[in-house]
């Protein structure tokens, strides 16, 4: 979701204190005060024994990209992944941003099937 579409950011804070709460969301930040965060939404799957994570958001301010704090909570996030046995993490790009997916590609994300090679699509339905 853009920055403009976004809800406004009291309905965002609101949203977000009710889940930090429970076991079905990780948050981290990067900095004091914060500079970035990432939230990762958390379900479980048939397909794993581990539970499957969402990256939902990872932000960082802009005068303070390039600095390596983005690859920081993503490293963070793979060591807290591999640590608590989670089977996946996942991350949704829109097509036109090859930045960011060249990022996830440094990260080890792929957008293939390991074992057919077929590119990954995400579709949806809004509610």
């Amino acid at each position: 979701m853009s920055e403009a579409a976004a809800p406004p950011l009291s309905v965002l804070e609101d949203r977000f204190r009710a889940m930090l709460g429970g076991r079905d969301l990780l948050a981290l930040l990067a900095g004091a005060p914060a500079v970035g965060f990432a939230t990762v939404s958390l379900r479980p799957s048939i397909y794993f024994e581990g539970r499957v994570a969402l990256l939902e958001d990872l932000y960082v301010t802009p005068a303070r990209r390039n600095e390596g704090i983005g690859a920081a909570l993503i490293d963070r996030l793979l060591v807290i992944a591999q640590g608590e046995g989670w089977g996946q993490l996942e991350v949704q790009v829109d097509e036109p941003d090859v930045d960011a997916m060249r990022f996830y590609a440094r990260h080890g994300f792929t957008m293939r099937d390991r074992t057919t090679g077929d590119r990954a699509l995400l579709w949806w339905c809004e509610l």
